[in-house]
Parts: C-alpha cells; structure tokens; sequence
C-alpha cells in the first residue's frame, strides 16, 4: 500500500462523511433524520494528529447518531449496506479495519478484497455520551457528574468536529458540556492551587538534605500541576499526559512560561530549580488576578513560613477561590477536586463505575 499525503484527521473524517457515508445513507433511508461528528478517543479528535498516528485507530471514520428508535430500525440494516458499499479506500486510506491489539478493541487500517469492516459507528447520542462520560447530559449535568468525569472525558465530548447535526440533542449535549459551571470552575481551580500548595516547599527541603533526585522529581510533579492549572485558567480541560505538554503549548501564557518551567527542569541543583519554579509562580499568581474571580492577591513569592525555601504560598489562592463559591454543596466539598485531580491511574479513570464510586465515597455517599 502506497503511503497517501497525510490528511489531518478531522479533515479526512469530514470528507468520508459527505462523499462516501452520506450517499449510502441516502440511497438505503432517504430523509433519515441523522447527525454525523468524529468524536471520542484519538489524537485527530484533540488536532494533534500526526502521520504517526495513522498506525492505528485512526482513519476514515466517525459517528453516525440516529434517534434511538431509528437505530433500532436501520442499524444492521445501515452496517451491512456500508459494509458492501463503502469504497475499499478513501483518499488513498483504507475504510477496512483490522484487530492490531491482543484485546482486539484496537484497530488499524488494512487492505481487503472482502466487505469492509468499517468504523462508521451508529448510536443515539444518549447511549454514545452515557458511554463515553457515564452520565447521560441531556438529563442535566450535577455536581457528582462534573466532579466524576476526567477532563480527558469531557475533551473527547467537546472537541472533535460535527460535520452535519439533523437531529438537535448533538450540539445541545456539546453545548452543555463546553466548560464547568461558574462555581465549579472556581472549585477545581481552588484545588489545582491546594495541588501546588502540597509540595511547593519540597524542592528546597529535599534538596537541603542532599536529595537532588527527590527534589527533581517533586519539581517535575510541580510544573505539571500548573500546566494543569493554566490550562484551567484559560478554560480549556487539560488531556492526559500524553498530550498534556501540547495543549499547553497552545496557552496563551506558554510563551512566556516554558523557558522557565523548562529550566525547572532541567536543573541539577535545587536552588536553580527553585529560582525557576519562582518565575512560574509569579506569572501564574498575575494570571490569577487577571481572572478577577477572588479579590487581588500579592503575586510575589515568599519564605515558606520560617524555612529558608521560597513558594508563592499556594494556599492563598485556594481559599480566596472557596470563598467566592456561592453554591454551599459545593463549597462544603473536600478540597480534593475532580476525579483527575486526585487520580491518575489510566485504568481506573476509564472506568465510570470507579470513578462515580469515588466521587460518591468523596461526598459522603451523596452522589
């Protein structure tokens, strides 16, 4: 198989779409009320794919919603007609995917003589968003779901593209999903600066007893955090890590931040470390303020408490945020945050009933 020029996924979706799905769809249900997006898992979905990324999971393919009683009635009907009368490729891409992983739930495109066994999913949209957040929005999003779904989760709802919606209930579930309610904002936001306020003092105390590795590695954890934190700040649902330092990098703050996160980084004694973690600490106490959702607080860095270890005394900045909180639930919340901001197991965050069990057991049983 010849290599085609890279396509940005999207783009590629959009096009399977109006020139390969949309006609079949016609022929076998004409007028059938539908609407057609690439959402969910892949790097194409956050636009960060790269030709890389064709190796697997990736290719001609998207999401088909119908009403639920029309999926009920058309579906096997419309999975065999695209089966037998999707072109065998598409812009050079292969609409044939085969099992590539031992679990068999991961797919990369091959060639085939036989049907094609194609990734044009069908659904309600009720059914697709309760799988991929495990809750269904058009019910009403509440506090337990805000707080049990990783941001992850919710890029994968909101980003991506809809290339036709016929039916409504799509870009309403989108729309209401777009980003955290006021005071949620303020919540996660509080416990993202908690987050920094745990171990800023770390890197000079490990340090100061002659643990470099230590003090490097609590550094890294703490420029993490506030790529989290801008991220939150700029109202954007920060990805997991492997896409975590490019949706930074699209920050409007990143040009002015990553020299410095990066010389925390690169440092190899604490006290250069700490002097760099002080540049960041100060921009993102200004952005804070820019923000004006608590009253202004002094952006500069100071001795963390009688201990000769510099900090920008995160705390500050999270209880000013709980006090601007007028939801009294939410402000009666542990300070922990969302599910990711206290977990970061892969396997356990992809999992809605572990999730919504933690965050249950979080508030009290009151989920």
């Amino acid at each position: 198989m010849t290599t085609p020029r890279f396509l940005p996924g999207l783009e590629l979706s959009r096009r399977f779409y109006h020139e390969a799905v949309l006609p079949i769809l016609d022929a076998e249900v004409p007028g059938l009320p539908h609407a057609a997006a690439r959402l969910g898992s892949g790097s194409e979905v956050l636009g960060f794919d790269t030709a890389r990324s064709a190796d697997h999971e990736w290719g001609p393919r998207l999401q088909l919603f119908l009403a639920a009683d029309d999926v009920t009635r058309y579906r096997e009907r419309l999975m065999s007609a695209f089966a037998y009368q999707l072109p065998k490729t598409f812009l050079g891409y292969p609409t044939h995917f085969e099992a590539a992983g031992g679990d068999g739930h991961i797919g990369s495109m091959q060639t085939t003589d036989g049907p094609v066994r194609h990734r044009v999913e069908i659904a309600d949209v009720d059914s697709w968003l309760a799988g991929c957040l495990g809750f269904t929005p058009s019910r009403g999003v509440t506090t337990a779901d805000w707080l049990a779904t990783p941001t992850q989760r919710l890029l994968e709802a909101t980003s991506g593209a809809v290339f036709h919606d016929g039916l409504g209930p799509l870009t309403t579930d989108r729309e209401r999903l777009a980003w955290y309610p006021d005071d949620m904002w303020r919540y996660v936001l509080a416990c993202q600066w908690k987050r920094l306020a745990q171990e800023e003092a770390f890197v000079g105390r490990c340090g100061e007893v002659g643990d470099e590795l230590g003090s490097a590695v609590v550094g890294a954890r703490l420029v993490r955090d506030v790529m989290r934190l801008v991220l939150l700040m700029e109202r954007r649902y920060p990805p997991y890590s492997k896409w975590l330092g490019s949706a930074f990098a699209r920050t409007s703050a990143a040009t002015e931040l990553m020299p410095h996160m990066i010389a925390a980084l690169a440092a190899t004694d604490w006290k250069a470390r700490e002097r760099a973690l002080v540049q960041v600490y100060e921009r993102v106490a200004a952005l804070h303020n820019s923000l004006e959702l608590t009253d202004r607080l002094d952006p500069s860095a100071r001795l963390y408490f009688e201990r000769p270890f510099q900090v920008i005394g995160a705390h500050r900045f999270a209880e000013a945020l709980m006090q601007c909180v007028d939801d009294q639930d939410i402000r009666a919340l542990p300070t922990i945050g969302a599910i990711d901001q206290f977990a970061d197991s892969t396997d356990f965050l992809g999992r809605a009933e572990f999730t919504r069990g933690a965050i249950t057991a979080a508030m009290g049983g009151t989920a």
